[in-house]
């Protein structure tokens, strides 16, 4: 399964930009390929830059691993509440107010980059113990529908977006 064979309506115009940042590849090898490249991305970045700010108010690239993290797991869980077919309407999440309460700054990178990894590793796990119908199932969070299968293509771009990010205003 790709991102282009998701149609439009399974998403909001917000999630758009990470479904199509996740690329044209299928989701369960990008949900690999995505987490090794942006490891080795961030193992090869100088230790002197993982408290640095772009601007005041930014996050520093140890805060936005976590928020990375703290994401995926938002986003797993709601993957897991619509495949489960609850119809329940999921509400969005305050990423401002998660950043300011934790202490990702005083982790080692190393501790960020594995938990990054085993919450991964859990996401792919549960996007493959779905079937072709819990995949499409359509819920609505953050007061918009939103498929299972777009929930992993979003999980992808965001982590997508962030190495992007990096790439243009860290380094």
């Amino acid at each position: 399964m790709k991102a282009i064979d998701i149609p439009e309506n399974e998403y909001s115009v917000f999630n758009a930009t990470y479904v199509k940042a996740a690329g044209d590849g299928d989701l369960y090898e990008d949900l690999e390929i995505s987490l090794h490249d942006f490891i080795r991305f961030v193992q090869d970045i100088p230790m002197d830059k993982f408290d640095y700010r772009y601007a005041e108010g930014k996050w520093t690239i140890k805060e936005i691993i976590q928020h990375i993290i703290d994401t995926e797991r938002v986003f797993a869980y709601r993957a897991l509440r619509v495949s489960r077919n609850d119809k329940t309407p999921l509400p969005g999440f305050d990423e401002n107010a998660y950043a300011l309460n934790t202490d990702a700054n005083s982790r080692h990178l190393q501790s960020l980059l594995t938990e990054l990894s085993i919450v991964r590793q859990s996401t792919l796990a549960l996007f493959k113990s779905l079937s072709e119908e819990q995949l499409k199932r359509i819920g609505i969070a953050s007061n918009a529908d939103i498929s299972v299968r777009a929930i992993g293509f979003i999980i992808i771009g965001h982590l997508k977006h962030h190495h992007k990010v990096f790439k243009e205003r860290y380094l």
